[in-house]
């Protein structure tokens, strides 16, 4: 299954905005966790580890393209 980037979020803004709310009061090794914790649940979910290290790369270019 190859990795989809085509939108389909419903309401990508107030999903970013839960995702920041999360983060709140949190020290910066409590948020690495959390997102460490939400990162391996949604990789469990999706179930595909190729799918799961595209979206590895794909992140590690769009950081590098910064």
């Amino acid at each position: 299954m190859p990795l989809d980037l085509s939108p389909r979020l419903a309401d990508p803004d107030g999903l970013f905005a839960a995702l920041v709310a999360a983060h709140d009061g949190l020290d910066p090794d409590a948020s690495r966790r959390l997102d460490a914790a939400l990162i391996l649940l949604l990789a469990n979910h999706i179930g595909d580890d190729g799918v799961v290290l595209d979206a590895i790369q794909v992140a590690q270019s769009a950081e590098a393209g910064s």
